[in-house]
């Protein structure tokens, strides 16, 4: 009975593969050649399709296109054109171009290093380290650059911003403008220079309450680096500021459209000309919750602003009485 059990299933298996092989066969037949004609089928790239070779019969069409969307002709050419990896970005002093030794103490599978592996490691990153900075300029630049970085995550700036710093600093570095003057300096007037670009502006204050300078030399360089490069940068808008301060206030949507109904009033009449911005619009982030009645007091709104409770209340009666809301009292 068991001699016969076992010949039974050999029997099933020899029998049934070379069926499922004649299947796969015939598959892979069927998908090379015409269904039409049974001739031989190529892919025409430049159109897309692929197409029967003897009767021209399309087959397919609109195939996806894998290869570059560049052509080159020589091999120079094609080195020249080829990239890989992520894209460059100003942010960095190398352009994100180099390698970088990670600081876990890991191989590729996990397992934790011996101790002579982690001293060998450590030598690597140390020399990596060194190679990366070929120069005094470019450690000029990779000191900067982490600088604008700090600075624009404690602001909560966006990229484009450290971004446009970082350009900004670059075309200082480049026209010689450093020497007499702290990378410190230079990196902050970037930063806020690049906020007023970009329309995310920070006051002065919040700018030099990060950075590692004073606030006088940090308007100098200020000065200094938008006279010599020539940056085009308009007043402040005291809108911008607007939608922030509400925000860190938690006041509701109708005093923030409120205030910027003062705000824009007050821009018709010119009562902006000569205003400091992020005053106008501290008083007009206390203006809108009184007149939708929310309690707001002048101190939070002054630690938000970081202005002083006295600039609030005059610049508050003026926008008022632009308006056609009359006055409240402070």
């Amino acid at each position: 009975m068991t001699s016969t059990r076992i010949q039974s299933y050999d029997e099933q298996t020899s029998v049934t593969e070379p069926e499922r092989t004649d299947e796969a066969e015939t598959e892979r037949e069927d998908e090379q050649v015409c269904p039409e004609c049974g001739g031989a089928v190529t892919a025409d790239e430049e159109h897309g399709e692929t197409v029967c070779s003897e009767c021209g019969l399309v087959v397919e069409e609109d195939n996806v296109d894998r290869g570059p969307e560049w052509r080159a002709f020589d091999s120079s050419e094609k080195d020249e054109k080829s990239r890989v990896g992520a894209p460059t970005t100003k942010m960095m002093h190398d352009k994100g171009l180099s390698t970088n030794i990670g600081w876990q103490n890991k191989d590729a599978y996990g397992n934790s290093l011996g101790s002579k592996q982690r001293q060998k490691m450590q030598r690597l990153r140390k020399w990596n380290e060194r190679f990366r900075t070929r120069d005094s300029k470019e450690r000029n630049l990779k000191q900067a650059l982490g600088e604008i970085d700090r600075m624009a995550s404690a602001l909560g700036l966006p990229e484009d911003v450290r971004e446009t710093a970082s350009v900004i600093y670059r075309r200082a570095l480049d026209e010689d403008l450093l020497p007499g003057r702290s990378i410190e300096g230079v990196a902050t007037s970037a930063l806020y220079a690049a906020a007023r670009q970009t329309g995310t502006p920070r006051s002065i204050d919040e700018v030099a309450n990060v950075s590692r300078i004073d606030e006088m030399e940090f308007k100098r360089t200020y000065r200094y680096i938008v006279r010599e490069l020539s940056l085009q940068i308009q007043p402040a808008d005291p809108e911008q500021y607007v939608g922030r301060f509400a925000s860190e206030l938690g006041i509701s949507d109708e005093a923030e459209r409120r205030a910027r109904e003062l705000l824009r009033t007050a821009k018709r009449q010119g009562l902006h000309s000569g205003k400091s911005p992020v005053g106008l619009a501290a008083a007009a982030v206390y203006a809108g919750p009184l007149l939708t009645n929310e309690k707001v007091t002048q101190a939070e709104v002054s630690d938000v602003a970081q202005v002083s409770e006295v600039t609030i209340r005059n610049r508050y009666h003026e926008l008022l009485e632009a308006s056609d809301d009359g006055v409240v009292a402070a």
